[in-house]
């Protein structure tokens, strides 16, 4: 992996050298299932008598053609660059090579399906993989035209960037399809999907009276359960959002949605032909977070034709401008103009935890980050550029203006259209539009890591009328920049069993101390609310009285939205040891059974598992699963039948319930000897329980093989890899261990869902003796394994659960004795955060529970 490295510089300098005209890409993926054929004519202009290189990641290098000029593969390709010597004005490159197909979710991607035996092909380049498909200058701003020769298997659908040609014959059971070309668009969007594909089309007219043909298309064997007219509806409503917000008509001439098998993300925006994970095809029932989730990753993805397709960053430090804008064009868009109105309850509960989770570790960064090379850029993918980007830009609409904010997008869009830019482009448009200068904003808010914490401070006399309220802000010691916040806080009283809001206030906080004169002489309500709505961004506190209405009374709030706020607020202090784990518990199991919010349901159900396992104090860790698992349970038997939170109460229950009783109605409920009105145990849920059942030592490898008899499927086999990996004795963890280390044969999901199961153990000391192994096998495993298996490797082995203070130590002495390697480096010193909170909670729980055993025995004494 480090020899497929490239650095900005080299990007610059070659930049310098280099203008793209256009690609003549023909491959021939009819040549057996290792390798595939690929010729690549490129033409492009030069520094005349300068030198370069392309690249071109290839299994066999049969020919390289400059100018007329053969010159010899062995000299001037290293299976990763081609040296381009001596060049004239105008030039034309051909090169003939193979090419790797991929297991790994990387290039060109190469899946059989175990159902019927057919092949599926799909690409993901971003960010440095269409060199694995054919020679190209791997770079953003390096925009040319695209255009693709395909032949392949005839009974195949083939689909790229440019609608679908008719194909021609090409021999025996092979045709041919000549693509036209694309506009100038960079590398990383480009695209092949290919195979015995089903596809449903429809179309629609865009604002500018074309009419845009659109697909959606899914493996045969999946093709029963995809839903596609409401992924139709959803992408129509879409259009017709950003279409009309950004003043501009849709810039490609097609949009295809491909679902597609072992896809490493969520999805990909390649310019008119967007791959999303099968996930998203439900052959089972999902939560409706789920369902939301899924919206929201079209709309994204759409969002991106704009920004990032048509428009371009000119280098990865502005990687957060495609996906920042991404992540709140497709919240807002999703919650305008979709019937998930709540959209932005989801945002704050998941994309807002992500980002403040991130910008806590010691990795964290400004949004606009360093990228020193790809490496960089791969790390990169994280909760600062998504959702703190996204995030941040929700306060920059409210800084300038919504309307002002979408006229500055629309004119970047329409000065910029099939370029590339720097954040310094966006920023001038808005302040066109907007007529504020945000050179400030830009230095507080993009180019400073760190988040702040709000606090509220409020004295009162004696009749509880406020006399003083000032909102305390801080910041980290490493980052400690103290920054402008808009805000509103909301005062709360009880009205029967209702927590309802009777006061609102907005306005602007900034320094260490703001004084809010304009809540003197108000009654102290029950629950005072900091950052209410959740314009900014920043971590919020309770006050003690506050938190303590809260955890009586915050199933008694109306809002869905300030719910998410105060159960992100403790939450948050939790990890920051401030709130104890017990505390933290006692909130969940006395609100949760009435939150509406799935995502806000999903992401407390699995805080609350994490704070049982790793952040109360040892001692009691069973004590604290084996109550949380009853609670759960008697949750899912209390929850109307068939309601999604009895779906979720029943897979949280079966994500920990590995001890006595609940074994035994773990065992009832997938024997069907147990039954909730409601509740149909099917393919997938089966499959949880079945996990369940072998992490307990209630089920073993005969009982995996016969289910998998059953769901012999891409789906049933991850699982199935995952419940033989949670087999609770030492020999199934270094049977799943070697899976992963020893042999470099598994395919990506594979390897996540088998690193699921080591992972999962009742008993962690069961991990102990895989510490010396693991960081022993980081250097090798980095070096030779590709960036998605790496990091899946180095994420999905770390033994976390053990959480105590010798892996602590393990992990400070391997990061003390390897100062090289930074990409690799940062994985490690995440997880070692993730450690160290962990320490920090427990003690803090551990003097929770001394001082609550204090007081019953003074109150006993007494």
């Amino acid at each position: 992996m480090p020899g497929e490295n490239l650095t900005r510089i080299e990007a610059e300098e070659r930049a310098a050298l280099v203008s793209v005209h256009d690609y003549d890409v023909v491959l021939d993926v009819t040549t057996g299932p290792e390798v595939f054929r690929s010729q690549t004519t490129v033409r492009f202009a030069a520094t005349e008598g300068a030198s370069t290189f392309i690249d071109a990641i290839t299994a066999t290098m049969h020919s390289v053609t400059l100018n007329g000029a053969s010159l010899d593969p062995a000299e001037v390709s290293d299976g990763v660059r081609i040296q381009l010597p001596n060049l004239a004005a105008e030039n034309e490159l051909v090169v003939v090579a193979d090419g790797n197909y991929m297991n790994t979710g990387e290039g060109l991607h190469r899946f059989v399906d175990p159902v019927d035996e057919e092949v599926y092909l799909y690409t993901q380049f971003e960010v440095p993989d269409s060199r694995r498909m054919f020679a190209v200058f791997e770079q953003p701003d390096l925009k040319a035209s695209f255009r693709f020769t395909v032949t392949a298997p005839a009974h195949w659908e083939v689909v790229s960037n440019s609608p679908t040609p008719e194909a021609v014959a090409a021999g025996a059971d092979a045709k041919t399809w000549a693509f036209a070309p694309t506009p100038r668009i960079s590398s990383y969007i480009t695209a092949l999907v290919a195979g015995p594909y089903a596809v449903v089309r429809d179309e629609l007219t865009s604002r500018d009276g074309r009419v845009i043909p659109l697909g959606v298309y899914s493996r045969k064997s999946l093709s029963q359960y995809l839903d596609a007219d409401y992924v139709f509806e959803k992408t129509k409503q879409g259009f017709e959002y950003f279409e009309s917000k950004f003043d501009l008509a849709y810039p490609f001439e097609k949009y295809d949605q491909l679902f597609v098998p072992e896809f490493n993300a969520g999805a990909m925006e390649n310019a008119g032909a967007v791959t999303f994970t099968e996930a998203y095809v439900f052959r089972s029932k999902v939560t409706d977070a789920i369902r939301e989730r899924r919206v929201v990753t079209i709309l994204h993805e759409l969002a991106h034709m704009w920004f990032g397709d048509l428009v371009t960053m000119k280098w990865w430090n502005d990687l957060w401008l495609n996906e920042s804008f991404a992540e709140w064009a497709s919240t807002i868009a999703t919650a305008e103009a979709t019937e998930w109105h709540e959209a932005w309850t989801t945002f704050n509960s998941m994309e807002k935890n992500w980002a403040y989770r991130q910008d806590q570790l010691p990795s964290t960064h400004p949004v606009v980050a360093t990228i020193n090379d790809l490496e960089d850029v791969q790390v990169n993918f994280d909760g600062i550029t998504y959702a703190k980007g996204g995030s941040v830009l929700k306060q920059l609409v409210a800084w300038v203006g919504i309307d002002a904010f979408f006229t500055g997008v629309s004119a970047y869009f329409k000065k910029h259209q099939w370029g590339n830019t720097t954040l310094a482009d966006l920023l001038a448009e808005l302040e066109t539009a907007s007529g504020r200068d945000l050179s400030s904003w830009s230095e507080l808010w993009l180019e400073t890591a760190g988040v702040n914490t709000l606090r509220p401070e409020i004295e009162t006399d004696a009749s509880g009328t406020i006399t003083a309220f000032t909102v305390l802000q801080s910041a980290a010691a490493d980052y400690p920049t103290i920054r402008p916040h808009r805000l509103a806080i909301g005062f709360y009283n009880l009205k029967g069993d209702k927590l309802v809001r009777e006061h609102r206030l907005e306005l602007d906080v900034d320094g260490e101390r703001t004084d809010v004169a304009e809540l003197v002489r108000l009654a102290r309500p029950a629950l005072v609310l900091l950052n209410d709505d959740d314009l900014a961004y920043a971590k919020i506190r309770l006050d003690e009285a506050s938190l303590a209405a809260a955890t009586e009374h915050l199933s008694g709030i109306e809002n869905p939205l300030a719910r998410a706020l105060v159960w992100s607020s403790v939450w948050d202090a939790t990890r920051d040891a401030e709130t104890s784990a017990t505390e933290y518990l006692r909130l969940v199991l006395g609100n949760i059974a009435t939150e509406t919010e799935s995502t806000t349901l999903r992401i407390v159900l699995g805080q609350a598992v994490l704070a049982a396992s790793s952040y109360t104090a040892p001692e009691r860790r069973v004590e604290a699963l084996r109550s949380l698992a009853d609670t759960f349970w008697d949750l899912a038997r209390a929850a109307a039948p068939g309601s999604d939170a009895q779906f979720q109460f029943v897979k949280y229950f079966a994500s920990i319930a590995e001890s006595g009783s609940n074994v035994d109605v773990l065992q009832a409920l997938f024997d069907g000897s147990l039954a909730l009105d409601g509740l149909d145990i099917d393919t997938d849920l089966g499959w949880e329980l079945l996990i369940a059942l072998v992490a307990a030592g209630r089920a073993g490898d005969a009982e995996i093989d016969a289910r998998l008899a059953e769901d012999n499927t891409a789906t049933g086999q991850q699982s199935a890899a995952h419940a033989r990996a949670a087999t609770p004795t030492l020999a199934g963890k270094q049977r799943a261990w070697s899976s992963l280390i020893d042999v470099d044969t598994a395919p990506n999901t594979i390897v996540r869902t088998t690193a699921l199961g080591f992972l999962r153990a009742a008993d962690p000391a069961l991990l102990e003796p895989f510490v010396e192994r693991y960081f022993a096998m980081l250097e090798d495993v980095w070096e030779s394994r590709s960036y998605a298996i790496a990091e899946k490797l180095v994420d999905g082995l770390y033994p976390s659960t053990l959480a105590n203070r010798s892996l602590a130590d393990a992990s400070r002495a391997w990061l003390d004795s390897h100062p090289e390697t930074p990409a690799l480096r940062r994985l490690v010193i995440e997880n070692l955060a993730g450690v160290e909170r962990a320490l920090a909670a427990q003690e803090r729980d551990t003097q929770e529970r001394g001082a609550s055993e204090f007081a019953a025995r003074e109150h006993a004494a007494r």
